[in-house]
């Protein structure tokens, strides 16, 4: 076939200039074609670290952020805890769900953003973010990240987290609990969605949820540094840990208790030391710490925020796995025997030990490879693929995915995927041109 169309087109080209002209233009389609089904490029970026660790650790230096007002209107509010749901005495400081909302005077589009794994709504980059749509003329809600305790315990329906379909089904429902307490105080003319890391990937699934129930029907969807599939995703960050831990991981004890340390040493010196960006940044640039230093870091970080999700999973299933079963602990009782349990537990652990069999036990032809391909946007390919709404922004070098999971976003993704050369794991996500890219991609 190839061959027979090869032999006409060269007649043609002899015998009809038309023909040469025709052929021209079928280049041009092609090449023309193959250009919108790339990624969209990126023009000259001026993101300074080229180390991911590094970008991923430290973030923006400030004469690099965007400029964002630092006082807006909003307000911080609380919805009752899930109907049903009983809150243990151990989590008596967790009685309602809690967001915020940034609100313009007059009629405006609202945009929700979730925060990603370990993140409350009130985190550093969910403030740079309400501050920039805000900025641009939105009204604002900041979404809690369902790994987050106050999330599980109040409107997790299984107090599982990890199981993005769930979590997306849990985080829709907020969403619509929140639009009926504030429907009348704001006059909105569109929705939109957005999230960082994990909460980027729970938006796509929650946009396609919303194509069921047709609540919000938001106009565009933006997808800001996920994971393609989480189970690689913590993976790696356990990796990250465990691979770099000074003495091996039998040294873990140790090693975790010398890093909080210098941690609480820094908190004591906040009073006159600014422990910032910049100041991350200087200390980059004069002692440039090894990559070892800064996975074990980045692990260190993940593993943290993955303990409080794990202790607070198990407390209120009872499932026995960190704290002894029927266990009932009051809120003068301490935890930190549990909590150092807790801290040496990787997500894979509890995948395997707690995750997996809770799942299975509902659904008990479930395979734990199944379950793991549930964790992945790419079992939600086909509505990846055709949703023209949805978008996202990524950066080349992001260390939360493993090798050839970027290219398997932007082929499926195409001309709606931006990849930025750097940043890490979001450390450009303040970024003065990520910010303004951001604005426009909603705009447009």
């Amino acid at each position: 076939m190839l061959r027979m169309y090869k032999g006409r087109a060269a007649t043609a080209a002899r015998t009809d200039r038309g023909g040469l002209l025709e052929i021209q233009w079928l280049w041009l389609l092609l090449l023309l074609t193959v250009f919108l089904l790339l990624p969209a490029p990126v023009k000259a970026y001026d993101y300074p670290l080229q180390n991911a660790y590094a970008a991923t650790i430290i973030g923006t230096p400030s004469d690099l952020k965007a400029e964002l007002p630092k006082k807006i209107r909003e307000k911080h509010f609380k919805l009752a805890p899930l109907e049903g749901k009983e809150i243990p005495k151990l989590f008596w400081y967790q009685q309602a769900f809690r967001y915020s909302l940034a609100y313009q005077k007059e009629q405006a589009p609202l945009i929700f953003i979730i925060a990603g794994t370990g993140a409350s709504y009130k985190s550093p980059k969910m403030q740079t973010l309400k501050r920039a749509f805000f900025q641009a003329g939105f009204h604002v809600v900041c979404l809690t990240s369902p790994t987050i305790e106050n999330f599980i315990v109040t409107a997790s329906s299984s107090g599982m987290p990890g199981n993005i379909q769930d979590d997306a089904v849990d985080l829709y429902r907020v969403m619509s609990r929140i639009w009926g307490d504030i429907q009348k105080r704001v006059e909105v003319s569109d929705f939109f969605l957005t999230g960082y890391s994990l909460g980027g990937a729970q938006a796509a699934f929650i946009s396609k949820l919303d194509e069921e129930r047709q609540l919000f029907n938001f106009r565009k969807v933006l997808m800001i540094n996920p994971p393609l599939s989480l189970y690689s995703s913590v993976r790696i960050f356990d990796e990250m840990l465990e691979e770099n831990i000074p003495g091996g991981p039998d040294n873990f004890s140790s090693f975790f208790e010398e890093v909080m340390a210098k941690f609480s040493e820094v908190y004591k010196e906040s009073d006159w030391l600014t422990f910032n960006n910049d100041f991350l940044y200087r200390v980059y640039e004069k002692n440039e710490p090894t990559d070892s230093n800064m996975m074990a870091l980045i692990g260190i970080a993940f593993r943290v925020s993955a303990a409080n999700m794990i202790f607070t999973a198990d407390a209120l299933n009872n499932a026995g796995y960190i704290l002894p079963k029927d266990l009932k602990l009051s809120s003068t009782d301490s935890t930190t025997d549990y909590a150092k349990v807790a801290f040496r537990t990787s997500f894979l652990d509890y995948f395997d030990e707690l995750f997996f069999p809770f799942f299975q036990s509902r659904e008990p032809d479930l395979s734990r490879q199944e379950l793991i391909e549930r964790q992945s946007l790419a079992s939600i390919e086909p509505y990846l693929v055709q949703a023209e709404k949805i978008g996202m922004f990524h950066n080349a070098d992001d260390l939360i995915l493993a090798p050839g999971e970027l290219q398997y976003l932007t082929r499926v993704l195409g001309p709606r995927a931006k990849v930025y050369p750097y940043g890490g794991h979001c450390g450009n996500i303040d970024h003065r041109q990520n910010v303004a890219d951001m604005i426009e991609f909603f705009l447009q």
